[in-house]
């Protein structure tokens, strides 16, 4: 929900990473450890795939709603750094193994 908010808002907080386009980090900030997170809870992969194809396609949406409230930006580069972000959390999930990915929940 936190993300959900933090796209719509009509003035979210900023950080500044001190970078051209630091916004994109953030939204991989933002997307990978919400996908880590649901690898710690569901080690099967068809289930992992499910959930990083559901937050891909959360972005993606999420991007069309900005545009809709005439207040927020499209950009097709956010919705890339999105992906990125479900791609690195469930590369670093791979790095914990199962049974101790268990544990941490």
């Amino acid at each position: 929900m936190l993300i959900v908010w933090l796209s719509l808002t009509p003035s979210p907080p900023q950080i500044d990473f001190g970078v051209d386009n630091g916004d994109k980090l953030e939204h991989v900030l933002a997307y990978a450890p919400l996908m880590f997170w649901f690898c710690l809870l569901y080690a099967r992969n068809g289930t992992r795939f499910a959930y990083a194809a559901l937050w891909i396609a959360m972005g993606i949406a999420l991007e069309y709603a900005q545009r809709a409230t005439g207040y927020r930006n499209f950009d097709v580069f956010d919705m890339l750094a999105n992906a990125l972000g479900v791609s690195i959390g469930w590369a670093f999930a791979f790095a914990i193994p199962t049974g101790q990915a268990q544990k941490l929940r």
